[in-house]
């Protein structure tokens, strides 16, 4: 008994067999959210269980995200509930990052210690994915510990001081993600990262709508470009486009160009050196499609990446067609503030967007989802974290 008692502390590090080791030890972490500054990712990968991760608190997923800086057999992973745990969650790994495999997956979390032995995994990165909390928290851990047969990697000078945790998730309202959803958008309206630059666009896509123009696609026939002119015309009466309103408002519901030709289009362009012309643009986009989409999104628990994809629905689809695709969705899945699952619920919102864009011949190229939306979904990357890369209609973007 006493040559029991008598074994080295080290072995305190190690899984059952006797040349598994603790991999993540002190590693390189990040999470979706964090609470605080208190409750960082390392945190849970310190060693001590006097110290924690904690996210946001509230509905939708999460994860922590372990890098064990370079590809590893993983066959064990511990966890550390605090009070506020997933009562559904995933253990995954990755080689890069980006693509994720499940090497574990409950519906039946209680807490406590989760010891997930004969695992069978291979990746440098693991993360915890929790999809359900069980309180009306967050999710939090005092300890995510991986093992295997190592040996683990040398640590860099990176990971030895640390890393750096995204902020609380803060969504759209965040300035810096604001303008990254704008950016997104006018890459699949526009085919550029400069919003800015497309005040003067204009032209007829052929899409049953008209002209569209503009930094969000205002259409002479869907209203609100309507819209845009009169509420420019109320700041600014003397404007070029204001004799154009009785055309506007005769073509409106069509395809038609009937009094808009000729003149409108330069009338556009040159108006859209006007300060007044831009700010009513902004100010328009935002009342008809950023801020009500924002709020459907927030209402439904969504972070950053939903709110993004609500957003872009309003834009090709107007707020009655976002409405309709979501309708649509809740037939598979319930939102997070019904309890569902983020991920879960993007991707059958993103199913039906689909759908609703194959019923329209000029929008049934999916590039503007499924290389954009669903690839930031596929990453977990719910908060819309930067660096970005993606591809829409053939051309490829990225946000550093």
């Amino acid at each position: 008994m006493a040559a029991v008692l008598c074994v080295p502390l080290a072995v305190s590090v190690t899984a059952n067999a006797a040349n598994d080791v603790l991999l993540s030890r002190n590693r390189s972490a990040l999470a979706s959210s964090t609470h605080n500054a208190q409750y960082v990712a390392t945190a849970a990968v310190d060693v001590d269980n006097g110290t924690r991760w904690s996210s946001v608190a509230g509905p939708g997923t999460q994860w922590l995200r372990i890098d064990l800086g370079a590809v590893q057999s993983i066959n064990r992973v511990k966890l550390h509930w605090e009070r506020a745990y997933a009562s559904t969650y995933r253990i995954q790994t990755s080689t890069d990052g980006a693509t994720w495999t499940d090497i574990y997956a409950t519906r039946a979390g209680d807490g406590g210690i989760d010891d997930l032995k004969r695992l069978t995994g291979t990746g440098r990165y693991v993360r915890v994915l929790a999809l359900q909390r069980a309180t009306a928290y967050g999710y939090s851990l005092w300890e995510a510990q991986v093992y295997g047969p190592g040996p683990a990697a040398p640590r860099s000078a990176q990971a030895a001081a640390g890393f750096t945790t995204p902020a609380a998730a803060l969504g759209l309202t965040d300035p810096k993600r604001r303008e990254i959803a704008f950016q997104l958008v006018s890459t699949a309206e526009n085919s550029t990262v400069d919003w800015r630059s497309q005040y003067g666009y204009i032209e007829d896509i052929g899409d049953g709508r008209g002209y569209t123009a503009g930094i969000v696609g205002f259409c002479s026939g869907t209203s609100d470009m309507l819209a845009l002119v009169t509420e420019y015309t109320r700041r600014k009466p003397a404007n070029r486009l204001a004799k154009f309103l009785p055309a506007l408002r005769t073509v409106d519901g069509s395809d038609s160009h009937a009094g808009l030709d000729p003149g409108f289009t330069a009338a556009w362009r040159a108006a859209a050196a006007d300060p007044v012309f831009q700010k009513a643009q902004e100010d328009e986009r935002d009342r008809l499609y950023f801020d009500p989409a924002v709020t459907l999104a927030r209402t439904d628990g969504l972070r950053a990446l939903g709110q993004f994809a609500y957003y872009d629905a309003a834009v090709m689809h107007g707020m009655a067609g976002l409405r309709g695709i979501r309708d649509d969705a809740l037939r598979a899945a319930k939102t997070p503030r019904q309890g569902g699952d983020e991920i879960g619920w993007l991707d059958a919102f993103l199913d039906s967007r689909l759908r609703e864009m194959r019923t329209e011949a000029a929008h049934r190229d999916p590039s503007r989802v499924e290389t954009a939306q669903r690839l930031f979904l596929r990453a977990g990357n719910l908060d819309l974290n930067t660096p970005l890369t993606w591809s829409v209609y053939g051309d490829r973007f990225q946000i550093r």
